[in-house]
């Protein structure tokens, strides 16, 4: 331990009030966590994190924050602790957290540990699809005192992606359908992702998905063989604006999905990251693939 990182933790622990009371829960990745009764400064490890924290409303516990944590945009002011891959653990010690926030899938093992070494406990989130992020929300709602708004948020997830389903329970066409996030190189999403659940459920059939890694590079050559009927690409993919991603596809002009007009670009924010809003990129999605059953497809 470096000798800044002993006055930091040492005036941390002067300034921090003990309460005295905790109770153990058990966070998304099996550990048993203990966690204050009263929990009043969180540091929040992953921009998605930090979503759901303002979702549930208690804003007023966050300290601090990785980078890209930008949404809401009042999210932008919290001082900034790192990226969740690479988080400064002296900053997260000055901010005086009684409970830290980590997400299993990008914080790294090792910081965690370091973290609690330091008697500050760290409760991990691990959502791995729809119902992992319904879990994630149950959770954090519980320990944050916000149970009852985390319940209300769970229950309207669960109607409207029920409503998808039952939409899709009979007989349908599942189109080809190709996913673009990245531009140069073209990258899409294989089938440990979130995005594959998205295509899957809203009745697609993910050209991606058995690429063998979650997000796979292709040629164009690779794509004329896949003749995707549906191609949905992420908005500024590749820093690229809306006209010069389509442009990309409309060189192709004997892809069934340029040729038939279905080359949308959707914005990254329903896709990206594990919150809420992914069942809003599911709708979308659900609209997208089967227009004729989802009233129509949404504006690009």
């Amino acid at each position: 331990m470096s000798e800044l990182l002993r006055i930091i933790l040492f005036a941390s622990l002067l300034l921090t009030p003990a309460t005295g009371f905790s109770r153990q829960v058990v966070d998304q990745a099996g550990r048993a966590v203990e966690v204050p009764d009263e929990i009043t400064r969180i540091v929040s490890l992953a921009p998605s994190i930090t979503e759901v924290v303002f979702s549930l409303g208690r804003q007023d516990l966050l300290k601090g924050a990785t980078l890209y944590s930008d949404d809401p945009p009042e999210a932008r002011e919290l001082p900034r602790v790192g990226s969740y891959v690479q988080l400064d653990i002296e900053k997260i010690v000055a901010l005086r957290p009684d409970l830290c926030l980590a997400i299993k899938d990008g914080n790294p093992l090792h910081t965690i540990k370091r973290i609690e070494s330091l008697g500050i406990p760290v409760y991990v989130v691990n959502p791995r699809s729809l119902e992992g992020i319904i879990e994630m929300i149950s959770g954090l709602g519980d320990i944050l005192g916000a149970g009852d708004l985390a319940a209300k948020i769970t229950g309207d997830m669960r109607v409207r992606i029920a409503k998808v389903r039952e939409k899709l329970s009979g007989e349908i066409d599942r189109p080809r359908v190709f996913f673009q996030i990245d531009a140069a190189p073209i990258v899409s999403a294989g089938r440990d992702t979130f995005i594959h659940e998205l295509i899957v459920t809203a009745g697609g059939i993910n050209l991606a998905a058995d690429a063998g890694t979650a997000y796979p590079k292709f040629s164009w050559e690779d794509i004329l063989v896949f003749r995707p009927e549906v191609a949905i690409v992420a908005s500024m993919a590749g820093g690229f604006s809306v006209e010069e991603l389509r442009s990309g596809w409309q060189k192709w002009p004997q892809l069934p999905a340029v040729k038939d007009n279905r080359l949308h670009v959707v914005e990254a924010n329903l896709v990206d990251r594990p919150t809420p809003r992914l069942v809003d990129g599911l709708e979308a999605f659900a609209a997208i693939i089967h227009p004729e059953l989802f009233g129509g497809e949404p504006d690009d």
